[in-house]
């Protein structure tokens, strides 16, 4: 973990222990903000000794300070297959979790809940949206709401060639919407993967313009 209040300057790497001793992998951490509780929920991938270490499920724990940690609990399993990539977003006052599945089906669901701990039940529209596409080639799902209230959905497609890999973005009114494929509405540089959208002012993005990179950091 590293802190930052100008998105330039950032503090020392600190390592945040989640684990429990039981866990065989941490994998793509996400925070969801609570506003009933004033906490953030910090939400992962992992797979589990109880279970021999097969399927992946996703666990959570919660922190108001990000010094302290509540201990890990279950956020949500798979009955018939791992999931990881969690990504998690309010809407009207319901928390929709988009997730990659390793099976039944191959490729990203979304679940809706009243609460971003859960518990969660699956959004039927999304699977529509995911029909007819490669969904094993679709991982790490993340969204943002555009300006015009629609929300774009950027999934990170691989196992193409090289200049098809990266960011395909869907968009939709609603997140119980279906999401329609939006190529022509976005444009992105070669290599964006894997990554996270955050809104910023323009004071930041004027900063961030104009920072200059050490040789190191390139």
């Amino acid at each position: 973990m590293w802190e930052s209040e100008t998105l330039t300057d950032w503090s020392d790497q600190r390592m945040v222990q989640f684990e429990d001793g039981q866990f065989g992998c941490l994998w793509a951490p996400d925070i969801t903000y609570d506003g009933e509780t004033d906490e953030y929920v910090v939400h992962w991938s992992s797979s589990h000794r109880r279970d021999g270490f097969e399927d992946k499920a996703i666990y959570y724990a919660t922190t108001d300070s990000f010094e302290t940690f509540s201990d890990p609990e279950l956020l949500y399993r798979k009955a018939d297959s791992g999931v990881i990539d969690s990504a998690m977003y309010e809407e009207d006052g319901a928390y929709y979790c988009f997730l990659k599945s390793d099976a039944n089906p191959t490729g990203i669901i979304l679940l809706r809940s009243d609460r971003p701990t859960g518990p969660f039940t699956r959004v039927s529209a999304f699977d529509r949206t995911m029909k007819g596409l490669e969904g094993g080639r679709y991982e790490a799902p993340t969204a943002v709401r555009l300006d015009d209230g629609r929300w774009c959905l950027f999934l990170d497609y691989f196992g193409g060639s090289p200049e098809t890999q990266g960011y395909v973005p869907f968009v939709a009114d609603s997140l119980e919407d279906e999401f329609v494929r939006a190529d022509a509405e976005f444009e992105f540089p070669y290599g964006f993967k894997h990554g996270t959208v955050l809104p910023i002012t323009a004071e930041e993005y004027d900063r961030l313009e104009a920072y200059e990179k050490e040789p190191s950091e390139r």
